[in-house]
């Protein structure tokens, strides 16, 4: 029976892709831009005064891209998908309630066409209640109006892949260069994980109602599937196609790149699957998209702090040029290209020393000799390189050095460079983030996982933590969109998130972690970090 079920998801997935098209309707363009079919800015008025057009005045902004609504303070926005307009609710005496950690109401009265058309021009529900003062009232002409309402009702509709009777499967993605120290460790993390979670599942439960009783909580089973890619970059979306094919899963959590993430990247935006969390220090920046969620900016937001302080160091000191060292094969390569965009307002020119596959201790030497005396030095070097560094360091006015790369405090320099070296650091300082850390290696501990990957380990917890609490409390609304923005809304209170001073989302953020420090090692306490100044948000 279960492998029928299994297979019916599959086939359900299929039929979904297949269908699935990139033209949007005019009622998603009214719905997600607030534009009518003739190219005009959708107008709405509000009852109390002031109005709203275009972008602004557009549905995604309230009621949210999975039409799931949200919450605002003490302000509810209801969910507007046909589940909810269109069926009554059975037995409630309640006209409106709110289910314990979502946004789900029922109304005793359901709506029709007609009465959705009302109550879109002229805020009125079926009852003849008023609107909240904050829903505009939107004068649509009867083409438009049956186009959005056809969107409407199309809205999280159906069942989502990767959610199979009891069950919801999840994969998480490997990529071919990762570290094969770090994946044993992140997938002992995940399957630890994963089966304390299943320990207290429990099988199907009534659809919920919100009524003035406490709802059942949905807790099910969950799955991991692990899709570990092969080959070249190129190869990897294909792979992934032919992977969800044969496995439908609901999300992606957490994962493992190294080099490339692009194409990970491009395959759950084009199915839509949420990437919730991968461990990349390389992600991809485009915040337009919805589905990729990451915790930081990794080296490319160590690029941005560092073009801080370099661009903050030419005024004090004669800078003529800045020289960077990097492996053509490596993440460095980019964080290096970030840099010289970064910088090139300000005039300084900037030398880039590749280091060849294999590059050995007098290439690395002679690279570093490269900078003059009047050069800032930007290391984007892995612990191995660290290593072989000339035993002097340069006395050049500003040396610079990747802390993600080079791993952090742990980086293997020498009393000279450590010393001269001023290291990015985007994480809560080892002092402070210790008492919050104390939680998730004693969960380690219980789960006898050993630390072999502290950073990755307790990232792939945190990772796993979130989607938790995320799942709770969308209660039985399994919704792909819906998990994206719990996640905008829920990260902000959360307070074990691990190496992080806060996550935080916003609508339209996809980069929880947004700031870090430009830090020096303690010459009298080699596991003491000194930060140079306060928390920076470049």
């Amino acid at each position: 029976m279960r492998n029928s079920i299994f297979w019916a998801g599959v086939i359900l997935c299929s039929v979904l892709t297949s269908a699935r098209s990139n033209t949007p309707t005019t009622g998603e363009i009214i719905y997600r831009r607030g534009i009518l079919p003739s190219g005009k800015p959708v107008a709405g008025d509000r009852e109390s005064g002031g109005s709203a057009s275009g972008a602004t005045a557009a549905c995604i902004n309230c009621h949210r891209r999975s039409g799931l609504g949200t919450v605002e303070g003490r302000i509810v926005i209801p969910p507007i998908t046909a589940r909810y307009l269109y069926e009554a609710a059975p037995g409630s005496a309640a006209e409106f309630s709110t289910a314990e950690g979502g946004t789900a109401p029922h109304r005793l009265i359901p709506y029709t066409d007609a009465t959705l058309a009302r109550a879109i021009r002229e805020g009125i529900a079926p009852d003849g209640r008023s609107f909240n003062y904050l829903m505009p009232r939107y004068p649509l002409g009867d083409d438009a109006m049956a186009s959005l309402i056809t969107y409407i009702k199309g809205l999280s509709n159906g069942q989502e892949p990767g959610v199979v009777g009891d069950t919801l499967h999840f994969a998480t993605i490997i990529t071919p260069d990762a570290d094969p120290v770090k994946r044993k460790a992140m997938l002992e993390v995940m399957e630890h994980f994963f089966a304390a979670k299943n320990l207290f599942s429990r099988g199907p439960a009534p659809p919920l109602q919100a009524s003035r009783r406490l709802a059942f909580r949905v807790l099910r089973k969950w799955q991991l599937h692990v899709w570990d890619l092969s080959g070249e970059p190129e190869t990897w979306e294909e792979q992934l196609r032919k992977k969800f094919r044969a496995e439908p899963v609901f999300a992606v959590i957490s994962g493992l790149g190294g080099k490339d993430w692009a194409p990970i990247h491009r395959f759950c935006e084009q199915e839509s699957i949420p990437c919730l969390f991968p461990n990349v220090d390389l992600p991809v920046v485009a915040e337009e998209d919805f589905y990729d969620v990451y915790f930081s900016k990794g080296v490319l937001l160590e690029a941005q702090l560092m073009a801080r302080q370099i661009q903050a160091s030419a005024k004090t000191a004669d800078l003529r040029r800045v020289v960077q060292v990097y492996r053509d094969e490596d993440v460095g390569k980019a964080a290096a290209g970030a840099l010289r965009k970064q910088i090139a307002a300000s005039g300084l020119a900037t030398v880039d020393r590749s280091l060849s596959t294999g590059a050995a201790a007098n290439e690395i030497g002679a690279a570093i000799r490269t900078a003059a005396s009047n050069d800032a030095l930007v290391l984007w070097l892995r612990p191995d390189d660290l290593r072989e560094l000339p035993s002097e360091a340069p006395n050049n006015p500003a040396v610079f050095m990747s802390g993600v790369m080079g791993e952090l405090e742990q980086a293997p320099l020498n009393n000279s460079w450590r010393g001269a070296v001023q290291m990015t650091y985007p994480y809560e300082l080892p002092a402070l983030r210790a008492a919050r850390l104390n939680y998730v290696l004693a969960w380690f501990k219980i789960q006898k996982i050993p630390v072999a990957c502290e950073r990755t380990q307790v990232d792939t917890y945190v990772a796993c933590g979130i989607l938790a609490e995320n799942l709770d409390h969308m209660l039985d609304n399994f919704v792909r969109d819906y998990l994206v923005e719990n996640v905008e809304v829920m990260l902000s209170p959360r307070v074990v998130n691990g190496y992080y001073t806060r996550l935080g989302l916003g609508p339209g953020q996809r980069f929880a972690s947004k700031g870090g420090y430009v830090v020096r090692f303690s010459a009298s306490d080699e596991k003491k970090l000194i930060p140079g100044g306060d928390w920076i948000v470049p």
